[in-house]
């Protein structure tokens, strides 16, 4: 794998660390800045909003503008947006900030996947995908633990001064090892667009938001879930998302190596034992042992998911998919926007801590359904086409590329 995936790495380890630290210093800042919980919160869903806004703007905007260039940009805006955030003197300062860096979140990702798909062979895309998320991955192991332990001890400004340094480092290592990739002669906006007329892109995106949804709709409600019904202490929440980001590292990798091999396949397995574990989560949950065993299941079978579904992405907007691949990044946003919502709903009935779980399970298996109707429509597109009595067909119809 070329360096320059450590450098897309990287940067997603960042932009990965900043999106998620916040949940665990919300305490501090609401503090510091005398506003409730709830209020603070906004820091979180304004992020998640500026997702999945920022990532079709920012590709739009910079569809003219060669793609090294334009992650170099995305990284600028990423230490502008941190430095904001450690620097607000007021509360409506700071969500402006979370804003800003949010633009650089989607784009990023999907510039950055183009760019890593283009790296290596055609047979290593989605190995080489997943190389550039495990940033991301790692960074819920790591960087999340690291920046909220900084942000408790020494400040929450500090947290995000060190995040805004290691977008410059992600910055630096963008200049020094991506190579220059020049724009795709003649793509303009509206090849990009119209790839979103192309149904297997509309499914992929589809199986985005409801896969990475089963997910969060569990893990959104992990603290009263493992406080509340498995008996943990409040203390161990911090560890039990630890082993869920050592899942979301072997899942992306597993799923990577996979992919390349047999990309439907690899989707049928990881969405539908994501769907039973997360239907088992139910009866795991009274049980610490168990639970714990069952949050590192979900994070390794989500995102066993994220390489193969960005690749059939790129596979099926070939021709134009920077557009379309920073969309399917803002539709996991939408994805965990739409599962954290419906899980609060049970909860919210009166049906307990644990119903999220059976959301999450029919969100997974409602994006194997989507799988199975997209490979048999990929089946029917890619059958030769019948022959008339007395009639020699004059070429043949390629077959679909997985």
């Amino acid at each position: 794998m070329p360096l320059a995936l450590l450098a897309l790495a990287i940067g997603a380890f960042g932009i990965g660390t900043t999106e998620f630290v916040i949940m665990g210093l919300l305490p501090e800042v609401a503090s510091d800045y005398g506003v409730s919980i709830p209020t603070a919160g906004y820091l979180v869903t304004g992020y998640a909003l500026g997702v999945m806004f920022g990532a079709p703007l920012m590709t739009v905007l910079g569809t003219r503008v060669p793609r090294k260039r334009m992650l170099m940009l995305l990284m600028g805006l990423f230490i502008v947006g941190n430095l904001l955030s450690a620097l607000a003197p007021v509360f409506s300062v700071m969500l402006i900030g979370r804003v800003v860096a949010s633009l650089a979140h989607g784009a990023f990702f999907g510039i950055g996947s183009v760019v890593a798909a283009g790296l290596v062979a055609p047979h290593k895309k989605a190995g080489a995908i997943a190389m550039m998320f495990t940033g991301l991955t790692v960074a819920n192991v790591v960087g999340v633990p690291l920046g909220t332990l900084i942000g408790q001890t020494a400040g929450w400004r500090v947290t995000f001064a060190v995040v805004a340094v290691l977008g410059v480092v992600g910055l630096a290592g963008v200049a020094k090892l991506v190579p220059d990739v020049p724009r795709a002669e003649g793509v303009r906006l509206r090849h990009e667009v119209a790839a979103f007329k192309n149904a297997q892109v509309l499914l992929a995106m589809a199986m985005t938001v409801l896969g990475f949804g089963g997910v969060f709709a569990a893990i959104t409600y992990i603290a009263p879930m493992m406080t509340h019904v498995a008996g943990f202490a409040d203390g161990s929440v911090t560890w039990l998302l630890v082993l869920f980001g050592l899942g979301m590292v072997g899942g992306n990798l597993v799923g990577g190596r996979f992919a390349d091999r047999a990309l439907m396949p690899m989707l049928y397995i990881s969405l539908g034992a994501l769907s039973v574990v997360l239907a088992l989560f139910t009866l795991t949950a009274h049980d610490k042992i168990a639970s714990a065993v069952t949050v590192v299941l979900i994070g390794a079978l989500g995102f066993a998911t994220v390489p193969p579904l960005q690749k059939r992405v790129l596979d099926h907007a070939h021709g134009a998919p920077t557009l379309a691949s920073a969309v399917n990044i803002g539709a996991f946003n939408l994805g965990n926007a739409l599962s954290a919502w419906l899980g609060g709903v049970v909860i919210a009935a009166g049906y307990g801590y644990t119903a999220p779980n059976w959301v999450g399970a029919v969100l997974a298996a409602a994006a194997l359904v989507l799988a199975v109707l997209s490979a048999a429509l990929e089946r029917r597109g890619s059958a030769p086409a019948p022959v008339v009595a007395g009639s020699v067909p004059t070429e043949q119809r390629a077959a679909v590329h997985h």
